[in-house]
């Protein structure tokens, strides 16, 4: 009877670390993410600067499950479109890059903030129905264009927390289970509203999100490096043993914190051992910087141990 309840107690466990969230802990790493595509500015892979020493993932910005067919935009309940620009972005584009720097891998971001200067809800028919069309047109998108994961950016809902973390929850491992993406990454910034939405589906999916592109350069453009710092520590509370990314924007905006702010507290994250990668919101907008800024972060990560 004793072996019967502790093969009961393994069996168990077992079945609940299958949704458990990520147990490792976040540590200094090289992982630099830059999203490119959004502004339609005709800037190419090639334009940015790629540090060797660095693992780089280009984030392609966006695909949306709305249509712009009709007027405003509507949903279109998980079935994907293109909204980066792929004229400039081809898929021909994706596999060389990724051919000439071996540390390159492109993902696809889902969602954003808005289609056409409109927002862009969270909105489903059902979950059952979104999970497939979802899985359906992603994977053909992903298929065409070589993709290695996908990126979670919807920042505003129309659903409850439970029913965004089942739909993309179930996306995700699907996805991954299919052998269609490698990686997976959330984006959420610090708003009650959005935070409850990406926590449940860290709390019930967090083992197949590999990375958190948290907005951290959405607190106000008064932030101090020390501020940045606690609000790093913040939601590691928030999403135990996610791997978080420390970011900036290289956008022109008064509202944000200022980029030398961000990079200073990189580098006290860093000297503590939690700076786990950097992301840029985004390559379209350091063009006109010549990339100076995605240069030197990438050169604090060179810097890093590589894992």
């Amino acid at each position: 009877m004793a072996s019967s309840k502790l093969l009961a107690v393994v069996f168990l466990s077992s079945l609940l670390a299958l949704h458990a969230p990520m147990t490792t802990t976040a540590a200094n790493s090289n992982l630099f993410r830059d999203y490119i595509g959004a502004i339609f500015n005709g800037v190419k892979f090639t334009d940015v600067p790629i540090n060797p020493k660095v693992r780089f993932d280009f984030i392609l910005a966006f695909v949306i499950d709305y249509t712009t067919a009709t007027e405003p935009p509507t949903p279109t309940n998980g079935q994907f479109n293109i909204f980066w620009q792929n004229t400039v972005l081809t898929a021909s584009d994706v596999a060389s890059i990724k051919q000439s720097n071996p540390n390159v891998r492109v993902a696809v971001s889902l969602g954003g903030a808005t289609v056409n200067n409109r927002p862009v809800f969270f909105n489903i028919t059902s979950v059952d129905s979104w999970v497939k069309n979802a899985v359906s047109s992603l994977t053909k998108i992903v298929q065409e264009y070589n993709l290695d994961g996908i990126d979670i950016d919807y920042e505003q809902f129309q659903v409850d927390p439970a029913t965004f973390a089942e739909c993309v929850g179930r996306l995700v491992t699907t996805l991954k289970s299919n052998g269609v993406i490698k990686m997976a990454s959330i984006a959420p910034f610090d708003n009650a509203d959005v935070q409850r939405h990406y926590q449940a589906l860290w709390n019930s999916y967090g083992s197949v999100i590999d990375y958190i592109n948290f907005q951290f350069y959405a607190y106000s453009a008064s932030t101090t490096e020390a501020q940045y710092v606690s609000h790093f520590d913040n939601q590691i509370a928030n999403y135990p043993g996610g791997n978080i990314l420390a970011s900036f924007t290289t956008a022109p905006t008064t509202t944000s914190v200022p980029i030398n702010t961000s990079l200073n507290a990189c580098q006290t994250l860093q000297s503590q051992g939690k700076l786990y990668g950097i992301f840029i919101w985004a390559a379209d907008h350091s063009r006109s910087q010549g990339f100076r800024y995605d240069t030197q972060a990438q050169a604090l990560l060179a810097n890093a141990p590589s894992y």
